[in-house]
């Protein structure tokens, strides 16, 4: 046996009841995250630990929610799919009116009592996925042998854009767009065409910047933050300023400087930076590397279940697989510099009830999906035979 073979063997999970791997990187993601978030959060307010205890309990009832979407058949959310997108639509319609307004952005709806705000676009990534997933695993092939077939996907797609457009919510808006696209294109539906739609979204992006004079003072303090380091680039500057100071190995855990008041949001959109400043360039290496795994392990699952004949739980992986991909890339492409602000949360690590919960339950789903595949291997399946038989003449 080879050197390659040997690790291959060392490192599959064929013969062990779950996918050990996935389990160890969302694991480790969601313990790093609540260490940073204690970190990050110290001094913000006279409670030290506030945010620590918050987080905490967050992660507790994500961990309750995957268990929960870990029990549930697929088949169940399969059938309620077009049920559970109308709801997440008709809360994205309900935060326009009754939602608070933070930043000039209507994204959260208040709960009564001592319950965190909700940030309904959370959910809809999920009502979007399971919708995008029933579609896709019964026209599959509808969507490879008849390019124009794909227009439905994108005009359901179109709804929930369009309400997070008038929020605002635009990065919620690219993460829906690249899910959507994402499961398309692993659907096997034409290229030229998706190529074509993603050249009309990304037109619609930039009309969108232009438009809008806070937008577009964000795209031009993104190209160059220190020409108005003090106004449009300060968030921008004080991240990079944390990534200079981490230097390889960092100032220490709780050693940050630039969370002292001086980097906003850095316990939720910028702890990455922070990450950086207190575990330097190998921590923050660690992290896309867990998060690398992470959806790698989430296209696996996704392939596993496509080869054998569950397209839905397919599809759902895939649509997994491309919204944490698209979250994790635009958080730290922000904080590091490469994308203009985005008000995004890093999954798994940054602050934030709606996202955690939702990040938990998209791994219990991922899970639940890998349990199927490995139960039931063998399902009859038929996703190239059409849903109609031709006529003989």
């Amino acid at each position: 046996m080879s050197r390659l073979q040997r690790l291959r063997a060392a490192l599959t999970t064929r013969d062990l009841p779950c996918d050990i791997w996935l389990i160890i990187a969302a694991v480790a993601l969601a313990g790093l995250g609540w260490v940073m978030v204690s970190s990050a959060s110290i001094g913000l307010l006279e409670d030290t630990f506030h945010y620590s205890r918050q987080h905490g309990v967050f992660l507790v009832i994500s961990i309750v929610a995957c268990i929960f979407m870990l029990c549930v058949p697929l088949e169940v959310w399969r059938q309620n799919a077009a049920l559970i997108l109308m709801a997440s639509i008709f809360l994205l319609i309900l935060v326009l009116f009754v939602g608070q307004e933070i930043n000039g952005s209507k994204r959260w709806i208040a709960l009564p009592g001592p319950l965190p705000s909700l940030q309904v676009s959370e959910f809809a990534k999920i009502g979007l996925i399971f919708y995008m997933a029933a579609f896709m695993s019964r026209f599959t092939y509808d969507l490879r042998q008849r390019a124009f077939s794909m227009w439905r996907p994108l005009a359901v797609l179109a709804a929930p854009v369009g309400l997070l457009f008038l929020a605002p919510d635009f990065g919620g808006m690219v993460v829906l767009s690249i899910c959507v696209i994402g499961m398309l294109m692993m659907s096997g539906a034409s290229l030229v065409l998706l190529v074509g739609s993603g050249g009309l979204l990304g037109s619609g992006a930039v009309m969108m910047v232009i438009i809008e004079p806070y937008r577009l003072a964000r795209w031009t303090s993104f190209l160059d933050p220190w020409a108005d380091q003090f106004a449009t680039g300060y968030q921008l500057t004080q991240a990079l300023i944390a990534f200079g100071r981490g230097h390889v190995t960092g100032t220490g855990l709780g050693n940050s400087v630039q969370k002292l008041h001086y980097l906003p949001e850095a316990h939720t959109d910028f702890i990455f930076a922070v990450i950086a400043e207190e575990l330097g360039m190998i921590g923050a290496i660690i992290v896309v590397l867990l998060f690398t795994i992470f959806i790698a392990r989430a296209m696996w699952v996704g392939r596993r279940a496509e080869l054998a004949g569950h397209l839905f739980g397919a599809y759902v992986s895939y649509g997994i697989g491309f919204v944490i991909a698209a979250q994790a890339f635009i958080n730290i492409a922000v904080s590091s510099g490469l994308l203009p602000t985005k008000g995004l949360t890093l999954p798994l690590i940054s602050y934030g009830g709606s996202s955690l919960l939702v990040t938990g339950m998209m791994v219990g789903l991922l899970l639940r999906v890998d349990a199927e595949t490995r139960h039931r291997p063998r399902r009859a399946s038929t996703p190239y035979k059409p849903r109609h038989e031709p006529r003989l003449s």
